[in-house]
């Protein structure tokens, strides 16, 4: 005869299912709406982050998933709390990345009545989340959760909102707990492998594509395993630069903001494009430009996890639902031909990569951010994870910088500026060992820079590297091509950064001139510290190659 469950607190219960999850590391800003479950968290194994603010402790739990491939966790209150941590469910759906956001809520006799910070989460989170759900009931815990983890990891990964009406956490139930949830696998069949290895054989310029979400180190490998096979040329989607050594001889480049004129070309004639987890997007196919739609010139072979995704946009001559990790497995059993006819494209794709990422042409100003960028190229470690949000310093990070392993980017396709600091905060959590690295423009920094306090209590010594033009940049080169000379709503005026890295007990250096970069940024290293390099730049200086004037001129003469 079975032996009843002890009975246990709804808050006691979640976190037990937790630990059978294997969650290690959970982040979060409290609230009283959910002090059962931070009671239960006490006695657990479970690290505990506390965050400055929701968008940064849900930006942390978003980093864990992409090194860990495991559902990142963020524990926020209600009301204020859960719409400040809005910003990650965004990041985490566009990007395709396993979270489960917790939200505590009001009593369950006290909903519909306008109760204190009430909202219905389902309502407000729908169109972001992949499912929405309020746990009435603590038995059914432990059911939920192990759904929240399926679901949050099936298919196309993305965020799970969990409800928690406060008085449910504190009743007691007698339940077991669920098992540990593992990713369900999808692998290629045979006659689609067959079909595949036939339009290779037969192709002439044939690319590789790699994105989205789902993927593993091994993964990794034994794609790279099959592209040295077929000497094939490999493109990364925009922020997807880890799925593929940059170093490596068939690595061509990344489809990203300001990406190499001779690299969208290189996709525009290309006879067969193998586009592997990815969606291509706005920015990767360089707004809807590279393929036709609905059915591109170029034969697609389109391999993702979600039949969803499959034929949505383009319409491919193969598809092939299957998740990376069986995918790329099954490659090594294609074997290419004795010769492959593209190997001087493969070659040729390498070199315009080479001279794009090599070249350093003057910029504006006493900063040459190209050659600090190719500096630090040569200084990061190969297992270091370089972390940065969004704005147009980005576009020296991508264009310069060398990423070497799985996991070592951590940047949002979304496009979220804040997510550089957060998500540095969270990877050197997770990896106290490897240095990290994150980037930021003043505006970008100042979204969520707080999170730096969060540093410096848990001895996290990242680097964080501020480039400052004192405006938005992004937002301001725009301004110039579409209203030129008509400057309004971007300029910025911004603190000493340095100061206030020291102010919160880290780190801070301030860098004028490029000569100063490389020990500023040695200092910042020896410290041992949350350090902050502040690099001001000058404000013509908008991209590596183009000044503001330059754009503006252009706008007025065009």
């Amino acid at each position: 005869m079975p032996q009843p469950h002890k009975p246990r607190t709804g808050g006691q219960i979640l976190v037990d299912q937790l630990s059978v999850q294997g969650v290690e590391h959970i982040f979060c800003v409290p609230g009283e709406s959910y002090l059962a479950a931070l009671d239960a968290l006490h006695d657990s194994s479970i690290a505990v982050t506390i965050c400055r603010q929701e968008a940064g402790a849900g930006m942390m739990a978003d980093a864990s998933a992409r090194l860990t491939g495991r559902p990142g966790i963020c524990f926020v209150t209600r009301g204020p709390g859960a719409m400040n941590a809005a910003h990650a469910l965004h990041i985490a759906e566009h990007d395709s990345v396993p979270l489960i956001l917790f939200i505590g809520q009001v009593e369950r006799g006290m909903r519909g009545r306008g109760a204190f910070q009430e909202m219905d989460f389902c309502d407000v989170f729908g169109s972001i989340a992949k499912w929405c759900v309020e746990i009435e009931d603590p038995a059914r815990i432990p059911e939920i959760i192990s759904r929240a983890f399926h679901v949050a990891m099936s298919g196309r990964p993305g965020p799970v909102v969990v409800s928690l009406p406060e008085d449910m956490l504190v009743e007691q139930a007698s339940v077991g707990d669920c098992a540990r949830v593992e990713r369900t696998q999808i692998a290629p069949g045979g006659v689609e492998l067959a079909k595949l290895h036939e339009l290779l054989a037969g192709a002439k310029k044939p690319i590789a594509i790699l994105g989205g979400g789902g993927w593993d180190a091994h993964a990794c490998k034994d794609f790279t395993h099959f592209a040295q096979r077929w000497d094939l040329p490999v493109i990364a989607s925009f922020r997807r630069t880890s799925l593929f050594d940059m170093e490596q001889a068939n690595y061509a480049g990344e489809l990203a903001l300001g990406a190499n004129p001779k690299l969208i070309a290189r996709v525009k004639d290309a006879d067969l494009v193998l586009l592997m987890g990815g969606r291509m997007a706005e920015v990767p196919s360089q707004s809807y430009t590279l393929f036709d739609i609905p059915v591109p010139k170029q034969a697609l072979v389109h391999v993702h996890a979600d039949a969803g995704e499959l034929g949505r946009v383009y319409q491919p001559i193969l598809a092939i639902n299957a998740t990376p990790a069986r995918f790329c497995a099954a490659l090594a059993r294609l074997d290419p031909p004795d010769d492959i006819p593209w190997s001087g494209e493969t070659a040729a794709a390498r070199m315009d990569f080479l001279a794009f990422t090599n070249a350093v042409p003057a910029m504006p100003g006493d900063v040459q951010l190209n050659e600090i960028m190719l500096w630090l190229r040569k200084r990061l470690p190969e297992d270091c994870i370089v972390t940065n949000g969004a704005g147009n310093y980005a576009i020296w990070t991508g264009r310069y910088l060398r990423i070497r392993q799985f996991g070592g980017l951590l940047a949002p396709v979304s496009g979220s500026m804040g997510y550089g600091l957060p998500a540095a905060v969270g990877a050197k959590r997770l990896h106290p060992e490897r240095m990290v690295v994150s980037f930021a423009g003043d505006g970008c920094f100042l979204m969520n820079g707080q999170e730096f306090a969060t540093a410096v209590q848990y001895n996290l010594a990242i680097i964080v590297v501020v480039i400052d033009n004192g405006m938005y940049g992004t937002v301001r080169m725009h301004q110039e091509r579409e209203y030129p000379g008509r400057v309004s709503a971007t300029l910025l005026n911004s603190p000493d950064f340095a100061a206030l890295a020291r102010a919160y007990g880290g780190h801070g250096e301030s860098v004028s001139r490029t000569e100063e970069f490389a020990p500023a940024f040695e200092r910042a290293v020896a410290s041992g510290k949350p350090a902050l390099v502040h690099v001001k730049i000058d404000r013509e200086a908008i991209t590596p190659s183009m000044s503001l004037s330059a754009i503006r001129e252009a706008a007025l003469k065009g």
